[in-house]
């Protein structure tokens, strides 16, 4: 039995806001951080059989594609971007961005190109796992491209937690990255069950869920 857990959490921000989005949209709710990491250190303290004290996310991390200050600005997306960092500088989370492009296709629309954001919360995951020797990493995503990921975090005997929350018809996981995960937590079925979980999980909104500041968070 361990006697201390060391966590490491990375998170997909684009799998992120669609959840929060999603939120919005039916609870008019955002996920409140801050509960979310307690959640993961106090299931995986029982899972553990250790004291809570003696659990901790010693990194976090948040990757997310962003327009450049001008676009964001005209998108009136800036005031929301801040906010939701303030979030994750209050919680510790170290954030790492890449600059999105804007591309006009053929039939006349724009199309928003993320290049890299993937690979670079791949790499920066199992670099981190390697040199940190995190007991646990808890990996926030649905994306199928980080299925060689979990893979080499068991390869390094790191325990993997995948977590998600489906709020769609269609389930956003990836099955590919759901059967590789050593534990698939779907928050959607965990707080069906538990109201007072889901309260404290989630943030509820003053403002409507549709904003002129922008629905990017």
């Amino acid at each position: 039995m361990l006697d201390f857990l060391s966590i490491g959490v990375f998170i997909d921000g684009g799998y992120y806001a669609k959840m929060n989005r999603a939120l919005k949209a039916r609870d008019h709710s955002i996920i409140r951080v801050s509960a979310l990491f307690e959640y993961i250190t106090s299931e995986l303290a029982m899972q553990e059989g250790i004291n809570i004290s003696d659990c901790q996310i010693t990194e976090a991390h948040y990757f997310r594609g962003r327009f450049r200050v001008k676009e964001a600005y005209d998108k009136h997306l800036l005031y929301n971007e801040r906010k939701f960092e303030d979030t994750l500088i209050e919680n510790d989370v170290v954030f790492h961005y890449k600059h999105l492009r804007e591309i006009e296709r053929r039939d006349g629309e724009t199309e928003v190109v993320e290049k890299g954001v993937d690979v670079w919360f791949a790499l920066e995951a199992y670099e981190l796992a390697t040199f940190r020797h995190f007991d646990y990493v808890v990996l926030i995503t649905g994306d199928a491209d980080h299925q060689m990921l979990v893979r080499k975090l068991k390869a390094l005997k790191t325990k993997t937690v995948l977590l998600t929350w489906n709020l769609t018809d269609v389930d956003a996981t990836s099955a590919m990255l759901r059967n590789e995960a050593g534990q698939h937590w779907e928050f959607s079925h965990i707080v069906d069950n538990n109201p007072q979980l889901r309260k404290m999980l989630l943030y509820k909104l003053r403002e409507p869920a549709l904003n002129p500041l922008g629905d990017e968070f």
